[in-house]
């Protein structure tokens, strides 16, 4: 059980915070050689503007946007590997620029595209390499050990050399390296990319089970919106490095009018069906939009039950990956 003062002070608190970029722009020609030696071209990018952000202790974020949005850039201001241009950023109270070994010892932070594995060397080595180097005591590593072999299913590679795991292996391995010092935060930069299905689900189980039974708050990053609506409660939008959305699913799909889906299963061309949007047809299914809300619902079964051709209706959410990719669109054109 936490302590009273530290269930009131958040995870993560970034306040009007900023990150700015120098890039040094070359022509790349022989005959620039000079002026790229000595009077190069510099191109000021802002990858994060005005940020605030706080995320109370065992919640469990999403964090999305495009590519270049400032999502990787903000996970780096987080664990202190990169120090904001401008504004504040507190981890668990502490400032992660200066207070960095100490802010270590209670956070975890995993790059989808990165290992801590030892390329040749079994996995269990590098894990004993992390409790000896950390410290962790005997029994806190033994019984995280145990957790993450069980709930990752690591025991059939503890003895596998990282360099010849599967991808799907390689990201359980790492995740559990992580979790050996027992984390209060932590923060994954893409964890699922590459994954099978099978893969993929074990990775949402086990993370949506640490943080309901062990409290660990999570901030995640992914480009599968499904995979993100599988695992969080709360989804923050970046657009332009800037805070564009911060609420639940729910809340998302109310503020873009995602419209609901529905399915109908007719032989021939698609019926006409008042009160929705024709999408697309494969295989004598048809599938249209409409508003779900209101009388939207009955308006569209009453409007089916007079198809007589229709054999079968399937209602549901609109998937969140159009949900998102309307408003990028919509957010595009309104900047254009």
């Amino acid at each position: 059980m936490r302590p009273a003062d530290a269930v009131a002070t958040p995870a993560l608190d970034i306040v009007d915070a900023g990150k700015v970029y120098q890039q040094w722009q070359r022509t790349g020609r022989a005959r620039d050689i000079v002026q790229n030696l000595l009077r190069p071209q510099r191109r000021t990018v802002r990858a994060l503007s005005h940020l605030t952000l706080r995320v109370m202790p065992g919640e469990f974020v999403a964090y999305a946007g495009a590519n270049g949005a400032g999502k990787s850039t903000t996970i780096k201001l987080l664990s202190g590997i990169l120090l904001p241009s401008e504004g504040t950023v507190r981890v668990l109270g502490l400032d992660p620029a200066k207070d960095r070994i100490a802010l270590m010892r209670r956070i975890g932070v995993c790059f989808g595209q990165r290992t801590e594995l030892w390329w040749d060397h079994p996995v269990i080595t590098s894990f004993e390499w992390k409790r000896d180097v950390w410290g962790i005591p005997g029994p806190t590593y033994r019984r995280n050990l145990d957790m993450v072999t069980q709930l990752l299913d690591l025991g059939d590679i503890l003895h596998t050399f990282a360099r010849e795991l599967s991808l799907g292996q390689r990201m359980r391995a790492d995740l559990g390296m992580l979790l050996l010092h027992s984390p209060e935060v932590i923060f994954l930069d893409e964890p699922t990319l590459g994954l099978d299905v099978l893969a993929k689900q074990r990775m949402i189980d086990f993370l949506r089970q640490i943080n309901r039974e062990s409290g660990v708050t999570i901030l995640v990053t992914s480009h599968d919106m499904d995979d993100l609506e599988a695992m969080a409660q709360r989804i923050v939008l970046l657009r332009d490095g800037e805070k564009a959305f911060d609420g639940d699913f729910a809340s998302l799909r109310r503020a873009a009018g995602a419209y609901a889906r529905v399915r109908v299963r007719a032989p021939g061309p698609a019926p006409q069906v008042e009160g929705a949007t024709y999408l697309s047809s494969q295989d004598g299914v048809h599938e249209y939009a409409f508003d779900g809300a209101g009388r939207g619902v009955q308006a569209l079964l009453g409007s089916l039950a007079r198809c007589p051709l229709v054999q079968d209706v399937e209602i549901g959410k609109a998937p969140i990956e159009d949900v998102i990719a309307g408003l990028y669109r919509a957010w595009r054109e309104a900047r254009s």
